[in-house]
Parts: C-alpha cells; structure tokens; sequence
C-alpha cells in the first residue's frame, strides 16, 4: 500500500479519476456499413439504422375534392343567371372551367387533401397555354387560394369563396 504522504499519491489519484471519468463518457457510435439494393454502401450509425425509413408523401392522382366545386371572386358570381360570371372558376377531378377558357390537369407536383400544386394546359379564346397553379382552401373549403406562375401568369394570388 502507498503511504498518503508518497510522491506517487497525487499522479495516481488524478490518474485513477481520469480513467473513472473516462467510463462515464459517452463515446459516439461508430458508423454502421450495409449494402443497399443497389450494391452501393450505406453508412448510418447504430441509432438510425434500426429506425424505419419514413413513406414519401402520396402525391393526389387528381384535384382533391376539398378543392372542387363552384367559387367566385365576387357573390354576383355565384348568382349571375345572365352568363357574364367572369370571375367563376367551376372544379372538378382535373379540369378548371372559367368564363372564357379551360384548364387540364396535367403534372401534379404536390398535393393534400385541402391543396394542390401542378401543370394545367389552358385553352381559350382560339389560344393555348401552359401555367403551373396552385390551389389551397386554408379553411375547410370556405374560401380557395389561387397562384398561378410561369411566363404568362397574372400577379398575386385570386381568393375565391365557395358558391352556394
């Protein structure tokens, strides 16, 4: 046994409290190597090897029926018998019929049950066209948001509200 007065005595409590200290670190898990399908390496640590792989959000086949129906930019829209309802959009699964044009679904980008991002083909007035539109209803299908981008789109966005 070592006296406590010994030389030795401080250098071998600091070693031993060093090495207990060592014990109760964490050391990071080493990378973990497995072959994907594909033949090439995937490195994931031990954590996130045993976690399952998240599913990709399923992207709509058409315009989500939240977002189809009548709406109008203003009440006489709703109401007008005369034909002039220039700011009606009527919705189905993949058409947009307007006052003076139509509009095909075509590409869908994204999508949820209450929006909807894609390519519509647009014809009207002896003219065709491509826009990418955006359809949203943030509120259960009271009022539809409309962006359209691309070369040929409109500024801002069209809030409809849904006709009776």
């Amino acid at each position: 046994m070592m006296k406590i007065g010994s030389a030795f005595t401080p250098a071998l409590v600091m070693s031993m409290l060093a090495l207990g200290l060592a014990g109760c670190s964490k050391k990071p898990a080493e990378p973990v190597a497995t072959e994907t399908a594909s033949g090439l390496p995937n490195v994931s640590s031990p954590e996130t090897a045993t976690m399952p792989a998240s599913e990709p959000a399923a992207v709509p086949t058409a315009i989500p029926r939240a977002l189809q129906g009548r709406w109008g930019l203003v009440d006489a829209d709703c109401t007008s018998t005369m034909g002039d309802a220039k700011g009606l959009v009527t919705i189905d699964a993949d058409t947009l019929k307007f006052y003076e044009s139509v509009a095909k679904l075509g590409t869908i980008r994204s999508g949820s049950p209450t929006a909807l991002d894609g390519e519509f083909a647009f014809t009207g007035e002896g003219q065709s066209w491509k826009l990418d539109v955006s359809l949203s209803s943030p509120d259960d299908g009271k009022t539809l948001i409309r962006k359209d981008t691309g070369p040929d789109a409109m500024p801002g966005t069209l809030t409809y509200t849904k006709c009776p």
